[in-house]
Parts: structure tokens; sequence; C-alpha cells
């Protein structure tokens, strides 16, 4: 019986010892995953690319009419150093109300509107320029793509159903905007545009 004991206190020792080697070899290769990241960064040798963006703000260009909630998502590519090209997509959508005459009688009537905008998002970042802390990414960018809308009018409303404002389907927004990393794999970032800014999180694949 005595020998049963001992034998399951030496297990139960050798186990709780190898968990404290495998605890202690993970954080040895996260500190030393850390310190490559913060060198490419000083060094400019850094990519930025295999992070997925997810964003929430305000859409307030001329495709929307007015400022309302949006709701946008992008996957940057590396193209070269300090350079990244991202696919992305946004939505939009929300109810107006407006006034039509028929036979000199004030009408009120409501329609839903959604815009989802998608496209290519280049990005360059110049944290090297500015000789920005690790941390802290900075950049410029400029998105190219198309707006698909669509509307649904209110039931019985016989006015005009034309919207003329944005009627271009091109798509062309300006960006400036920076992201704070809490870690090698997550921060939050702020993108400000000519037409939409948002607030929100990136996940880095890095």
């Amino acid at each position: 019986m005595k020998n049963s004991d001992g034998l399951r206190k030496k297990a139960r020792m050798i186990t709780a010892g190898t968990m404290l080697l495998l605890i202690r070899a993970q954080a040895n290769q996260t500190f030393a995953q850390d310190a490559e990241y913060h060198k490419k960064k000083k060094t400019g040798q850094e990519y930025y690319g295999r992070t997925l963006n997810l964003g929430v703000g305000l859409a307030y260009s001329s495709y929307f009419g007015q400022v309302v909630p949006f709701f946008g998502a992008n996957y940057e590519i590396d193209v070269a150093r300090q350079f990244t090209l991202a696919p992305f997509i946004g939505i939009a959508s929300y109810q107006s109300n407006d006034y039509y005459y028929n036979n000199n009688n004030s009408n009120r009537y409501y329609y839903h509107e959604t815009i989802v905008p998608l496209g290519i998002k280049a990005t360059y970042y110049f944290d090297k320029i500015l000789d920005a802390n690790p941390n802290w990414d900075f950049y410029l960018a400029g998105s190219l793509g198309t707006t698909i809308r669509s509307y649904v009018w209110d039931n019985g409303y016989t006015g005009d159903r034309s919207i003329t404002r944005g009627t271009t389907p091109l798509y062309i927004d300006l960006h400036i905007g920076a992201e704070y990393h809490f870690s090698r794999r997550v921060g939050v970032f702020l993108d400000l545009s000519t037409g939409i800014s948002t607030i929100g999180l990136a996940i880095h694949g890095r």
C-alpha cells in the first residue's frame, strides 16, 4: 500500500514538473517571437498582411445622403514591405422618410435602403519613416470599388421612386489611420476617411 502511494506521489510530481517545463518553454517561445517582431518593426522589415480588420462606425458620404451606422471588414495581403492590398466589404442600412404630393395632398412615405460597398483597399504604412513606437502603426490608404444598393418602398406608394444621390456605382474613398497593438496577434484601429470612418479590431495571422 505504501509503495502504491509512493508511486502515485512520484507520478504527480513528474506530471507537475512536465507541465511547468511546457509552460516555461511556451513563454520563452512567445518572448522570442515578440522580440523578433519588435526588431522587425524597428528596422522596417515588418510585413502587415494576413490581417483581418473588423470595424464599426459612421458612413456620411453622398452615397448615403445622411449619417448612418456602418459595418465593414477587410483582409490585408502583403504586396511589398509597408504596402498591402485588402479586399473589403461593408454594409449600411437605414430607413428614411419624406413627403410626396398627390392631388394637392401631402403624404408621408417611408423607404428602407441598404448599401453594400465592396472593392480593394491599398494601404501604405509609415512606421519606419515616422520612427514609430513598435506598438503603433500609421498609414494612408485609398479604396476603389463599387456599391450595391437596394430599396424597399412603402406599400401603396405611387410617387417618384428615383433617388439621385450617389447615382454612380463607382466607390472611391481616401483614408488615414492608426493601429495600436496589444500583442502580435491583436490590435485596435481608428480609420478616418472621406466617406466612412470606423473603429475596430485587427486580428493578425503573422
